[in-house]
């Protein structure tokens, strides 16, 4: 039959039953609780315990081909995934940090999407500097607002004094 596991489960019921009651996430409760239908016999495809769990079939079989190779521990355990690699190294962000926060500072994205390439030899998209800065570093461009040509200088300091 087409999809049938052809696998060696080492624990016992009890033992997967036990460690079923005893698990904390539900990553690896699925996991195990894949082991125990297999054990007790309830199931006896791949498909059927995707279907069961909620999960693709793909999945289960990459979680009982991991199990074959190493183990309980390895369903046992949850693996971190590493992501992306910052692009920027700590030196060159704490260097944009203290240009931000200097009082000529950068009046657009551009300009430090600019001054990144310039000085530090780091291509970033406008998106990504936006997100850096904004979000990452916390920071806001200070750009004054424009002032109409007809205003008189003394103005606006005399009107924040009354």
């Amino acid at each position: 039959m087409s999809g049938v596991i052809k696998i060696e489960i080492l624990e016992t019921v009890d033992e997967l039953r036990q460690l079923l009651q005893s698990t904390a996430t539900k990553e690896v409760k699925e996991r195990v609780q894949a082991l125990y239908w297999l054990k007790s016999g309830q199931v006896q495809t791949t498909k059927a315990i995707a279907n069961l769990i909620g999960k693709h079939r793909v999945t289960v079989s990459r979680w009982l081909s991991s199990y074959k190779v190493q183990g309980i521990n390895a369903l046992l355990t949850k693996g971190k995934s590493s992501g992306r690699k910052n692009k920027l190294n700590p030196l060159v962000e704490a260097s944009l940090r203290r240009e931000l926060i200097d009082e000529q500072g950068f009046s657009s994205y551009k300009e430090v999407q600019t001054w990144l390439r310039v000085v530090h030899d780091v291509e970033m998209s406008y998106t990504g500097v936006h997100q850096l800065v904004r979000y990452r570093l916390k920071a806001k461009l200070k750009v004054p607002r424009p002032v109409h040509i007809k205003q008189e200088a003394g103005i606006v300091e005399d009107f924040k004094k009354n």
